[in-house]
């Protein structure tokens, strides 16, 4: 059977939030099969529990940020990611602030951090969705979608009049069943530019971002001196964005997921077109690691 899976010891870490620019620590703590993901609030009076879900992103401006009863959580889309990327279904994730620590941009740090915590298997079947016919949204020129696909797979393309990003490659797709989520995407950093720095201060986002947790361009280049980590690291990142809001509908996916231009808007719209249709996914679960998806067994192999 495959299993679901949580950390085997609690593991902290301290950072500073994005866009709230405040230094906040956090526990990643082991947690019983079928708690899903949650964000706790453990600076408030009295703590507040976020479940990761899709139905509680109450702002997507710049990140994907959970939002019950006044209470938030921003930025929780790397973690996501990382969580998603190491096959990982249970974990408290505490917060004395209101935001995930950005780290240095990515969710490479977040990996090491499980890696650290260990990934224990647990008495209950990994529930997967798969998705079972096609679900569109669209935005103008933005599209998101997922079709029916026997594993994981993500294509995304970008467009922007940048120098730099039109010469890197603007349009990528990765399946997972032949490619390493540490490798090829965990790494890839968040990027912004220059010139909408003052108007995003003004707003109250950004107000923690530097050249030591996001890649920085003004008109013509790269402004941080160790350059990219990717030649098309743009891309990589919205692909990890999008593995992380993903896994806010609380299972791992079993489609293929196709993109342009998209953020944490129109994923999580997309995400809730699908929850509202009852007949566009199936949960299910896998007796042996041969019956799964080859993505699917290759993580469970290099993980167990």
């Amino acid at each position: 059977m495959l299993r679901q899976r949580t950390l085997k010891s609690l593991i902290r870490a301290t950072g500073v939030g994005l866009h709230t620019g405040r230094k906040v620590a956090m526990t990643l703590r082991p947690a019983q099969p079928d708690t899903g993901i949650v964000f706790r609030r453990v600076d408030l009076a009295v703590p507040a529990d976020i479940p990761a879900r899709v139905d509680l992103v109450g702002e997507t401006r710049l990140c994907s940020c959970l939002v019950q009863g006044g209470v938030k959580v921003y930025t929780v889309e790397h973690l996501m990611s990382a969580l998603a990327g190491l096959g990982i279904d249970n974990v408290h994730v505490d917060l004395d602030g209101p935001e995930v620590p950005i780290m240095d941009g990515s969710a490479a740090p977040f990996a090491l951090l499980l890696q650290q915590a260990g990934i224990a298997p647990q008495a209950a079947p990994k529930r997967f969705l798969r998705v079972t016919r096609r679900v569109e949204v669209r935005d103008g020129e933005k599209s998101a979608r997922l079709e029916p696909h026997d594993g994981f797979r993500l294509s995304f393309s970008i467009a922007y009049d940048h120098p730099v990003i039109e010469k890197s490659a603007t349009a990528l797709t990765l399946d997972f069943a032949e490619t390493s989520y540490l490798k090829e995407v965990a790494r890839a950093r968040t990027y912004g530019f220059m010139h909408d720095v003052e108007e995003l201060r003004e707003s109250g986002l950004a107000l923690g971002g530097g050249l030591d947790n996001a890649v920085v361009l003004d008109e013509y280049r790269v402004l941080n001196a160790e350059g990219l980590r990717f030649a098309d690291e743009f891309i990589r990142h919205k692909l990890l964005d999008a593995v992380g809001d993903l896994y806010l509908l609380g299972k791992p996916l079993l489609a293929a997921f196709s993109a342009h231009k998209s953020g944490h808007a129109l994923n999580n719209r997309l995400l809730r077109v699908l929850q509202n249709d009852p007949g566009a996914t199936e949960v299910v679960t896998f007796e042996r690691a041969e019956e799964a998806p080859v993505g699917v067994a290759r993580l469970v192999s290099q993980l167990a």
